[in-house]
C-alpha cells in the first residue's frame, strides 16, 4: 500500500513556538527559520496568482517584512499558517488589481506547478517509470484540483485551511481530492478503493 507524504509536514506546535520567540523575544533566529520554512513555497503559490517570478518574490519578501514589523501582535493570530498564504493571496490580487488589466477574481482557473510527489521508500521501490506516470496524472488534472491537490499534499495546509483560502466548501475540497488520489492511483494500478481510503484521513 502506498503512503503519499507531504513535502511540507509542518510540525504546528514548532511553528508556533518559533511564533513566540519571534512575537516575545525578538529572535531573529528563529524568524530566518520560520522565513526558510514558508519562503519558498509562498511565492510559488504568489506565482500562481501573477505568472511573474519576480513580483511573486517581491510580494512574498513585503509579507515577511510585515510579519517582522508586526511581531508583537502575532500571537493573537490563530492560525499563522493559513494567515501567510491569506496575506500572499491578498497582495497578489491587489497587485493585479492596481494594474487595471482586467478585473481579476481567484478563480478555478489559477495553475500551481507540482514538483514532485514522494512516497515511503519501504512501502513501495519507485521507478523513474512509475514517477512518470504519476507527474503525468498530476499535470492532467484540471486546474482547480491540481491547486487543491497541490496545496494539500505539497505544503501542508489542511482540507479546512484550503476551503477557507480558496473561498469553497469543505465538500469540495474532499471531492477534489478524491478525484486527484483517484487519478494518480490509476496511473500507477494498485488498489484504488483500499489506498484512497487510507488516504483521505484528514
Amino acid at each position: 500500500m502506498i503512503s503519499f507524504v507531504s513535502l511540507m509536514t509542518h510540525d504546528r506546535l514548532h511553528i508556533r513556538e518559533l511564533v513566540e520567540r519571534i512575537a516575545v523575544h525578538n529572535d531573529q533566529q528563529a524568524y530566518k527559520q520560520f522565513f526558510c520554512m514558508f519562503q519558498s513555497r509562498l511565492r510559488q503559490f504568489a506565482y500562481s496568482v501573477i505568472k511573474s517570478h519576480e513580483i511573486a518574490e517581491e510580494i512574498t519578501s513585503d509579507v515577511f517584512i510585515k510579519i517582522w514589523n508586526k511581531r508583537v501582535s502575532l500571537l493573537k493570530i490563530d492560525n499563522i499558517v493559513l494567515y501567510l498564504y491569506v496575506s500572499v493571496k491578498n497582495q497578489s490580487l491587489n497587485y493585479l488589481s492596481q494594474k487595471s488589466k482586467e478585473n481579476v477574481f481567484f478563480s478555478d482557473e489559477i495553475l500551481v506547478e507540482m514538483k514532485s510527489i514522494y512516497f515511503d521508500p519501504e512501502q513501495l521501490m519507485i521507478t523513474a517509470e512509475m514517477m512518470r506516470r504519476v507527474q503525468m496524472a498530476i499535470s492532467t488534472l484540471p486546474p482547480k484540483c491540481r491547486q487543491i491537490f497541490k496545496l494539500v499534499k505539497e505544503d501542508g495546509l489542511r482540507y479546512k485551511e484550503v476551503a477557507e483560502l480558496l473561498g469553497i466548501s469543505l465538500k469540495t475540497v474532499e471531492a477534489q481530492m478524491s478525484i486527484a488520489l483517484r487519478r494518480v492511483a490509476q496511473s500507477i494500478h494498485f488498489d484504488i478503493n483500499t489506498s484512497v481510503s487510507s488516504y483521505l484521513g484528514k
